[in-house]
């Protein structure tokens, strides 16, 4: 069958999302939710960069609610709860690439008891992932499938992060922050609270308690000013960051899940970059796994935004690939652990 899917926004993420669910026979775009003036009233498919095709965007919700999609996409750059809940009370599904994955620390306890009352009004349900945290915590828990024993679970992304191109979202996190700034270990922690989420995710499923979660950072310095197109990076301010949540149990780590980040090539050395995810499960056995991420060979690059769309299909595919096991689930909240594995569907060429 196919699900009738709105998409939420055609920013960065977006774009990708609403592309992916075009291009797939399971799924039927029939709406399209856009803030922005200069896009509203405009053909999806033109926003796109694709023919029209005689569906166009609207920043009217109720319009939107009243076409009965089974889903929305949503792909915001920040959250609205108050647009949230009304899409959960009106019974659509929500697929959500925003700082989602439990609602417990991003959201809040008010927020997320908020979500479950709307879920339970409208009979609908939200999931929420992305590469990391989400689909890398997923990744975690299935290798540990093949253990009698896990010690420590560790997951870093250490990457150039010069690809993901919203400067919101890293100016959010401390990049281009002057590097005394004493707000800045703060400012790191709020802006990635998100991945304490994916440690509260992975406990429950392996049906631990943990005693507390804890974030630690350090910080690289530019060398010299750095133009990235979406944002500067000057010189003396921050172009790399470095972030552990650290899942406690019993007084030793057991989660640690992290990331190690760059922008650009203008940094203080050593910040050693492995430009891949590396999972490690210590235990019996102790595992360890390398996931890099690379166009395929038919791939022509015209401009450096032509790259960083990489960055954008992971974040967004694994809510995309997740909806058509959404919309069959139970009311209520959804993590990788309430649904079963959410394969690339409809995209097998």
């Amino acid at each position: 069958m196919s699900y009738r899917v709105v998409q939420w926004t055609t920013g960065n993420v977006g774009e990708q999302t609403a592309l992916a669910i075009l291009d797939n026979p399971h799924l039927d775009l029939v709406g399209c939710y856009a803030w922005s003036k200069n896009k509203q009233g405009r053909d999806i498919g033109e926003l796109l960069g694709r023919e029209a095709i005689g569906i166009r965007a609207t920043g009217n919700i109720t319009e939107l609610l009243a076409l009965k999609p089974d889903c929305v996409c949503y792909n915001p750059v920040w959250y609205d709860i108050d647009q949230l809940c009304q899409i959960l009370e009106a019974g659509i599904n929500v697929a959500a690439s925003t700082q989602f994955i439990t609602g417990t620390y991003a959201y809040g306890l008010e927020n997320k008891t908020r979500l479950i009352a709307a879920c339970e009004k409208g009979g609908s349900s939200i999931f929420g992932s992305g590469m990391h945290p989400g689909f890398s915590n997923s990744m975690a828990l299935a290798t540990t499938a093949a253990c009698n024993r896990v010690d420590k679970i560790t997951i870093l992304e250490s990457q150039d992060a010069s690809g993901y191109a919203s400067a919101e979202t890293q100016r959010s996190v401390g990049f281009d922050s002057p590097m005394d700034n004493p707000e800045l270990e703060t400012m790191t922690r709020n802006g990635s609270v998100v991945f304490a989420e994916g440690i509260e995710m992975m406990a429950k499923a392996l049906k631990v308690e943990l005693d507390d979660i804890r974030f630690e950072a350090q910080y690289a310095a530019a060398t010299e000013d750095n133009d990235l197109g979406f944002m500067t990076i000057r010189k003396g301010h921050v172009a790399g960051v470095e972030g552990h949540w650290l899942g406690i149990k019993d007084n030793r780590v057991l989660f640690d899940v992290g990331y190690k980040w760059k922008m650009g090539q203008f940094i203080e050395q050593p910040w050693e970059i492995d430009h891949a995810y590396l999972l490690e499960v210590q235990g019996m056995p102790t595992m360890k796994l390398r996931m890099e991420i690379h166009p395929p060979k038919d791939f022509v690059a015209k401009s450096l935004k032509d790259y960083m769309v990489l960055g954008m299909i992971i974040t967004g595919m694994p809510v995309v690939n997740a909806i058509p096991a959404i919309c069959q689930a139970s009311p209520g909240i959804k993590t990788y652990m309430d649904m079963p594995t959410t394969p690339a569907a409809g995209f097998a060429a």
